[in-house]
């Protein structure tokens, strides 16, 4: 149901996010999952979401702002916020995505530690032995 990454008729670009949130209707509060922000409306999940048309106040950290319930479908609904955010208030509840890293890709040294006498022996004996025939040779 999560459809954060296309597109449809969006006005605004939405940041998929998976951040606990909450929406109050009526006096009570919902505890719900935000699942995408931008700075039209929002994207959240919860148990027992408020119904479609109905006014709430979604609140995130130090975020609050007036909203109606555009849909309801299951446990997923779209908010469509009373005014505009602001950038600043957007990114302020989107984190910072984790910087990538390349995975480098190198043969341990063979030298990494010195070899001991029974390793050093070891070895000596495999180079020196004849090679075994193998069978049916």
């Amino acid at each position: 149901m999560d459809q954060s990454s296309i597109t449809h008729n969006r006005s605004s670009r939405r940041s998929p996010v998976l951040l606990a949130a909450s929406v109050e209707v009526g006096g009570a509060t919902q505890a719900v999952k935000l699942r995408n922000l931008s700075k039209d409306g929002a994207l959240i999940e919860g148990d027992a979401l408020p119904v479609e048309g109905s006014s709430t106040l979604f609140c995130r950290n130090d975020l609050s702002v007036r909203a109606r319930v555009a849909w309801v479908q299951g446990r997923f609904a779209g908010l469509a916020f009373e005014r505009p955010l602001e950038k600043e208030e957007v990114l302020r509840n989107v984190p910072k995505p984790k910087a990538r890293i390349q995975p480098e890709f190198r043969r341990p040294g063979l030298a990494c530690r010195p070899l001991s006498e029974d390793e050093r022996r070891m070895i000596e004996r495999w180079m020196t032995t004849a090679p075994v025939p193998r069978p049916g040779d």
